[in-house]
């Protein structure tokens, strides 16, 4: 277990996201700065259950993702610009004093063995890709093709979940679900459930 800076907020992030933030609050300043400082400058990123993003209070999820700084920004005044990528999965064993800023005790969590069916994923990718069809036919533009939908090539199927799982316009409880999803075969079927919301979504907000 790692003491790790943490910075919750109103979003579900998934590996391999890109995370843009622009900081100003007080305490989030001290904790880029100390970021900053590290060999590797990381920190951990979990929803609000419940809450703000400024100010505190907030209640939180006990899982979430690791964030690397990549780029950063002094914007003078107490305010930085980062361009953050999300990396590992983590799991908050114990939330810590927020003073300076939030902490925790946090281990990386890594999915339960197992495998599935490259069927099956086809299948998921089958029907993201029919939805932004219908999509772009409801508003007369012109369907981008498959790889645009669904993005470069991954063999490594836990990468490729998370890259369509971002790539589908859901809610943040079914990209939690998709995040803290134990297995790999537990996250197909989260993913595959989230297509179905959003695609009876669409068609419901199309025939009205």
């Amino acid at each position: 277990m790692t003491v790790t800076p943490m910075f919750p907020l109103e979003a579900t992030m998934l590996p391999g996201e890109e995370l843009p933030l622009r900081i100003f609050e007080p305490r989030y300043v001290g904790l880029v700065q100390d970021c900053l400082a590290m060999v590797d400058p990381v920190f951990g990123v979990v929803l609000i259950e419940a809450g703000r993003e400024v100010g505190g209070g907030d209640r939180r999820s006990d899982v979430g993702a690791l964030a690397r700084i990549v780029e950063h920004a002094d914007l003078g005044r107490g305010r930085f610009g980062l361009r953050c990528v999300m990396g590992e999965r983590i799991r908050v064993t114990q939330w810590l004093d927020d003073a300076p800023y939030p902490r925790a005790d946090i281990e990386v969590w890594e999915d339960e063995p197992g495998s599935i069916d490259s069927a099956a994923v086809l299948d998921v990718e089958d029907r993201i890709v029919a939805l932004y069809e219908r999509i772009a036919a409801a508003r007369g533009s012109r369907f981008g093709g498959r790889s645009a939908v669904l993005g470069p090539e991954e063999s490594d199927v836990v990468k490729r979940l998370y890259g369509l799982a971002a790539r589908v316009p859901m809610g943040q409880a079914d990209k939690y679900a998709v995040l803290s999803a134990p297995s790999v075969s537990a996250r197909l079927a989260a993913l595959s459930d989230a297509v179905d919301t959003v695609t009876a979504m669409v068609e419901f907000q199309l025939s009205e």
